[in-house]
């Protein structure tokens, strides 16, 4: 997959696809703070979700490099984590 496709992909994933399945990401990340800050008893942003989410794709991607959807995936949660 080219890297063009690999960001069409995730553009679609985190405008569209996903969204329609799970809800916008807003809400969705919120909650996930919400849920990890308890269970740390630390406060997680939802920029802390967004950067971990990266390193969970990045912890998969060094286990499985050649599997598309973790490079997919990062670009996604970089660009929800990236936007004003």
């Amino acid at each position: 997959m080219k890297r063009e496709e690999i960001l069409d992909t995730a553009k679609q994933y985190v405008t569209v696809d996903r969204a329609a399945t799970h809800g916008g990401s807003e809400d969705s990340f919120g909650t996930i703070a919400r849920f990890w800050s308890s269970y740390l008893d630390h406060t997680i942003s939802e920029a802390d979700v967004c950067a971990m989410m990266v390193l969970l794709k990045v912890a998969r991607i060094k286990g499985n490099p050649t599997h598309i959807d973790n490079w997919i995936d990062t670009a996604g949660y970089a660009a929800i984590g990236g936007e004003d």
